[in-house]
């Protein structure tokens, strides 16, 4: 649930936990896009306005990388912007104000057209990484490898949003989420290994590139970091 006006986001958590569903808030958009990594969401209901990122970048981004159905939830209920999240790649769009009996309504047809279907949010693919979190297989250009599950959990990180810098406490965050490590060269030894693995020349990455006293994020050519101190 991203939504960052929280008496709208914890009416609508209560209406899903009414119908049965277990929801994770989210009040911004770089949150939301974390979330959908760590919590692996079977749907996500996404606001427009929100702070940072807004909800057109978080579902482009999103459905750049998953299957997952998005529900758009917003004040903007023009018929353009209907459209305009519609082509996103958003599965529905509800604009406020709303039923929530409604929208529980079409969150559950949305979650039925999704399991007749094929699986959401199982294969996610950038350029030549494709990584199927269901059989917990990746390849590289076809080619089958096997990673450990920290060398999962980092590319999974990545592949979800390509061009993000994540330093390396939030990586840690993912590769520990019970806490205990706060060391960061932990960090840096999987990337290593991670490199060894996907990349044909590890020295000179393509994929995992570094934002030099940063962290690291997934090359993405058309949305580089901001940060100029990268390789």
């Amino acid at each position: 649930m991203v939504e960052d006006d929280h008496k709208t986001s914890e009416l609508i958590t209560l209406y899903l936990a009414r119908d049965g569903y277990s929801a994770v808030a989210a009040y911004s958009g770089r949150d939301a896009l974390d979330f959908a990594v760590q919590h692996q969401p079977l749907l996500t209901i996404l606001d427009v306005m929100l702070p940072d990122l807004d909800g057109w970048e978080v579902c482009r981004r999103l459905r750049a990388t998953s299957e997952m159905p998005i529900l758009m939830l917003s004040s903007l209920g023009h018929a353009k912007d209907r459209i305009k999240g519609l082509r996103l790649g958003a599965d529905d769009y509800v604009a406020k104000p709303f039923s929530p009996k409604e929208l529980m309504a079409r969150v559950g047809a949305i979650l039925r057209r999704a399991r007749a279907g094929s699986s959401p949010n199982c294969v996610v693919r950038h350029r030549g990484l494709t990584v199927d979190r269901t059989k917990l297989k990746v390849s590289v250009d076809g080619q089958g490898i096997f990673l450990t599950p920290s060398e999962l959990k980092l590319l999974n990180a990545f592949i979800a949003a390509p061009g993000r810098v994540y330093a390396r406490e939030e990586l840690l965050s993912y590769l520990y989420p019970s806490g205990g490590v706060v060391i960061y060269r932990v960090v840096d030894v999987h990337v290593g290994k991670l490199r060894q693995k996907i990349e044909v020349d590890p020295s000179n990455p393509q994929y995992i590139m570094t934002a030099r006293g940063v962290g690291y994020y997934l090359n993405d050519a058309e949305h580089p970091p901001l940060n100029d101190g990268v390789r």
